[in-house]
């Protein structure tokens, strides 16, 4: 079991451990809260114990919450990439994986397979792009947009919840 570097979330009141988990559901703060709300101890000090209680939060939340946490989610290579406008740790989960250095063709690509992926399935393609390459990433996109939306839905829940491990572990 692994345990957060920075802080120890068993000794955090409900404003702190909200703030200090709030993003690691892109914009959806309610994972956080209902993690705290579900009670305070030292297991929640272990990456592992926390990650599968918010885990847990996500996967029994309604489909309309589920679903506007997948929307939370910039495109992959998008304009908010290209404008600057990702939240710190989305930034750096992208130029990690390099898509920051995409050639215009590549850049062009990410647009039109977004835009498609969007027009076929009604939320962004979620990847944790943590450990992969953006020719990786546009080819796991060129599988997957074929894919049923059931199966698509399933996949970015659990993309979303390895991503949020990958967020955690930088705590």
């Amino acid at each position: 079991m692994s345990q957060f570097q920075t802080l120890k979330p068993s000794t955090l009141s409900r404003d702190a451990f909200v703030a200090a988990f709030a993003d690691i559901y892109e914009h959806s703060p309610w994972v956080a809260e209902k993690a705290f709300d579900l009670g305070q101890d030292a297991s929640i000090d272990q990456i592992e114990t926390l990650h599968q209680r918010m885990s847990d939060i996500l996967l029994s939340a309604d489909h309309e919450s589920q679903l506007a946490l997948i929307n939370a989610h910039p495109d992959l290579a998008g304009k908010a990439a290209v404008q600057g406008q990702l939240t710190a740790a989305s930034t750096e989960e992208q130029s990690g994986a390099g898509i920051h250095q995409c050639t215009a063709e590549e850049f062009s690509r990410f647009t039109e397979l977004n835009d498609a992926y969007k027009a076929k399935f009604r939320f962004p393609f979620i990847m944790a792009v943590k450990g992969s390459n953006r020719h990786q990433i546009l080819a796991a996109f060129e599988t997957r947009i074929h894919n049923p939306e059931d199966t698509e839905f399933k996949c970015a829940l659990a993309q979303i919840n390895k991503i949020a491990l990958f967020r955690l572990l930088t705590l």
